[in-house]
């Protein structure tokens, strides 16, 4: 077995989550050969990230709307890309358990959209953000969805942290206020993205529990985007109409033969052999040949 044939198996054994780190890890060493090959072609490699980073700025947004999406993918250095990844696959293991893998990027990537928009929001309504257009990258927010999502569905979860045993709703707590107590300190667009990422964890375990899934909307428009890339050239689909034709046309004839063989047959008891007309004669003759 080759090595591509086994990193293929290897793939393919992954998880949602494992390939969703996984895709994550390689966004954070991709961007730095490419910063490298900008830098030795004299090119400016911030013009070119900032086609991904999201933009507090409403403008920007309406100019580059994938970057709702794209910033969850980069990370600013190795630890902030460590921490989210531990946390998520963390959570994951715990979510897979309990729910399938559409819900698990449902939430992810609704948390990782909420936040976007949580992180605009406050820079375009706080006074304390006023006169600043600062970027956000980083997966944080759809990483607090889905653990705020765990803490909000299975609260008395308990989980061992070193020395003793801490209910999940209470760690959700503690991940929380650390949020909040850390704004004025520095990233706090980061850290209102984190809350927004959690209220939309939060959120959807209620509306899951009432009966509605408020992801689906979501899937159904990634269905259709993916859809059009997997359309079939139109070209296949005429040769397969013409293929089907072509079959539905000999399932026809052959029916049809069968007739006339059935209506000879049934002259030569009535009348014997020597009332066929020759053409009749001949067309038993083609048949018994083939």
């Amino acid at each position: 077995m080759t090595f591509k044939e086994q990193f293929n198996i290897r793939i393919q054994q992954l998880n949602s989550a494992e390939k969703l780190i996984l895709i994550n890890v390689v966004c954070f060493v991709l961007p730095m050969l490419i910063k490298t090959v900008l830098f030795l072609f004299n090119f400016s490699s911030t013009n070119f990230f900032n086609w991904f980073e999201l933009s507090a700025s409403w403008i920007d947004l309406s100019t580059k709307p994938w970057s709702i999406i794209t910033y969850s993918f980069l990370h600013s250095g190795f630890f902030h890309l460590f921490w989210n990844m531990y946390l998520l696959f963390f959570s994951s293991k715990l979510f897979l358990n309990l729910f399938p893998s559409n819900t698990f990027f449902n939430v992810y990537f609704l948390g990782v959209v909420v936040g976007g928009i949580t992180f605009i929001l406050s820079y375009t309504f706080f006074p304390a953000f006023q006169n600043s257009s600062p970027v956000m990258i980083g997966a944080s927010a759809g990483v607090m969805a889905i653990f705020i999502f765990m803490s909000t569905y299975s609260p008395d979860l308990e989980i061992r942290l070193i020395l003793f045993n801490v209910k999940l709703r209470y760690l959700g707590i503690a991940f929380l206020l650390l949020d909040v107590v850390q704004i004025p300190y520095g990233n706090a667009g980061g850290h209102l993205a984190h809350l927004g990422g959690a209220i939309l964890g939060f959120y959807y375990v209620k509306q899951l529990k009432n009966g509605k899934d408020i992801g689906k909307p979501f899937e159904n428009f990634i269905d259709k985007i993916i859809n059009i890339f997997r359309k079939k050239p139109k070209m296949r689909t005429v040769f397969k109409r013409e293929k089907s034709q072509k079959i539905n046309k000999k399932v026809s004839n052959a029916g049809e033969k069968q007739k006339r063989i059935d209506r000879i047959l049934d002259k030569i008891s009535i009348s014997g052999y020597e009332s066929l007309t020759q053409a009749e004669k001949d067309f038993l003759f083609k048949v018994g040949k083939s």
